[in-house]
């Protein structure tokens, strides 16, 4: 089953909302003037600020909770990016796009956002230890493939799951601190082009 791209919407997104807003703007200032429609749109946007800067650092907490159990915050990552969707529609001029950003600021509108994604992408982790042999130390990765439901790794066809080193992706240091300091470089998924 192929799976459709947005991006060819973006172009048209981009050209259909600032008409859409021009039009509201127009049917709103000629109901309530102009002065009352630019303090609307003024007041949204405090309003708005003010509930992201709530929500956001009860976000920030939710996630700090997460990391020391030792679970990653996925789902409040997603919902922190959400959140700054969220900011950018309600800094933007508008009674379309504030509409849109309090849409995000709702949790149980966010939490359904994010359960749709989350049955249709597939998570990869990779996880790295030190260990020493002799006189050299080295870091090893682990690769796992979560399926949508989290529960183990998905099948992954072609034997993607193995990874064949060269001599020249690898290497041995004397040092362990240079090991964990440079861990990011050792990496062999973070090659150098």
């Amino acid at each position: 089953m192929a799976q459709k791209s947005l991006f060819p919407f973006i172009p048209f997104l981009l050209l259909a909302v600032p008409i859409l807003e021009i039009g509201v703007f127009i049917i709103v200032g000629g109901q309530i003037g102009v002065l009352n429609t630019l303090l609307g749109v003024l007041l949204t946007a405090v309003i708005g600020t003010i509930l992201l800067r709530q929500q956001g650092f009860a976000l920030v907490g939710q996630a700090q909770q997460q990391m020391h159990q030792g679970k990653i915050p996925g789902k409040e990552m997603a919902h922190g990016v959400m959140l700054l969707a969220a900011g950018l529609l309600l800094l933007t001029p508008g009674f379309v796009t504030d509409t849109f950003g309090f849409l995000l600021l709702v949790p149980a509108i966010r939490d359904s956002i994010f359960h749709y994604f989350k049955s249709r992408v597939t998570l990869s982790t990779m996880q790295g230890q030190s260990f020493s042999s002799g006189s050299g130390f080295y870091q090893s990765y682990e690769y796992k493939s979560h399926d949508s439901s989290g529960k183990g790794s998905a099948p992954r066809p072609d034997n993607d799951d193995i990874i064949d080193l060269d001599e020249s992706e690898f290497g041995e240091v004397k040092d362990q601190n240079a090991l964990e300091n440079n861990s990011a470089s050792h990496s062999p998924w973070n090659k150098k082009s």
